[in-house]
């Protein structure tokens, strides 16, 4: 499932991953290294076994199993936050 953010939500990368502003409520949340990769990967049109394979290219050390768990853990973190909205 492929992931757009929500219209009036912003994104912006930093040094550490990525801050992701919500522009009608003032809240902000960021966004480590890992969680950036999985949200970049998906609104870049990824399905999440392409997400999960570029943690893994990212992590060498990193087990498909984990990655898998963190893709989903933060697609449900940021759908529930309203974030972002599955295309």
């Amino acid at each position: 499932m492929s992931l757009t953010l929500r219209p009036g939500v912003c994104a912006t990368d930093t040094a550490d991953g990525m801050v992701l502003l919500d522009e009608v409520t003032g809240r902000y949340w960021q966004l480590n290294r890992t969680a950036a990769i999985i949200l970049r990967s998906l609104v870049d049109g990824a399905e999440p076994p392409d997400t999960v394979r570029a943690l893994c290219e990212a992590y060498p050390r990193l087990t498909a199993e984990r990655a898998d768990a963190d893709t989903a853990s933060i697609t449900r973190a940021l759908t529930e936050a309203r974030l972002v909205v599955p295309v």
